[in-house]
């Protein structure tokens, strides 16, 4: 299996990518294909597929913030079952994500990501595909070391209508395990910042910041 990067919506493996990710994910997750042009050129993203005998079977995306001194995994994506696809993309992102932090000469204290949460969202079949079962995901993050943070989070849609997106959770993973708490200061610079890129965004996740900013510690929690 190779660990592909793909810098242009005219990669070869791009629109297979693409494909996958609208089989997978439901419509408010999936930016759409015109849109990636400029996102795929930017260094401090990383879009990353596993091909396997010339085909797209998985792909993930993260990106790492010097300044902050974390990294966020956007997606996850395991396209077909006995593979060890989601192995494989852990490790070899891992692996880059590490070499990125120590060409920056930076550290690097955790990771963010999202998860849906199935006992909130149930109709959400991800292409039929058993490991990408919201149950099965959900665990497979908590086996990695991720724990939720306390507060209830939404999103703007990826679908850039300002809609708002809520069902998941926001997690963690820590590099200290003893760390049972994160500034919540960090946890709202994190989130605008991330977001920034969309103009529209609903009064819920502006409400949602607003909560964070009248904390100062956000716990983390099991998943």
């Amino acid at each position: 299996m190779e660990f592909v990067r793909i810098t242009s919506i005219e990669d070869t493996y791009f629109r297979q990518m693409h494909e996958l990710m609208g089989r997978v994910f439901p419509p408010e997750e999936v930016l759409a294909y015109d849109l990636w042009a400029e996102p795929l050129k930017d260094e401090g993203l990383r879009v990353v597929v596993a091909v396997h005998e010339g085909e797209v079977v998985g792909a993930t995306e993260y990106r790492y913030y010097p300044d902050m001194g974390v990294a966020m995994t956007d997606f996850t994506i395991i396209g077909r079952e006995g593979l060890g696809i989601g192995r494989f993309l852990a490790q070899r992102r891992q692996s880059d994500l590490l070499e990125w932090v120590r060409q920056c000469g930076g550290k690097l204290t955790g990771m963010f990501a999202e998860i849906y949460n199935p006992y909130l969202v149930e109709e959400h079949a991800f292409g039929g595909i058993k490991p990408m079962d919201p149950f099965v995901r959900r665990e497979v993050l908590s086996h990695l070391g991720y724990r939720r943070l306390d507060f209830p989070y939404v999103h703007p849609s990826w679908e850039l209508n300002g809609e708002a997106v809520s069902g998941l959770d926001f997690c963690f993973l820590s590099y200290d395990e003893s760390v049972q708490e994160l500034p919540a200061a960090l946890v709202s610079r994190f989130l605008q910042t991330y977001y920034a890129i969309q103009e529209r965004k609903p009064d819920s996740w502006y409400d949602m910041i607003r909560g964070l900013e009248r904390l100062d510690t956000i716990k983390l929690l099991p998943i």
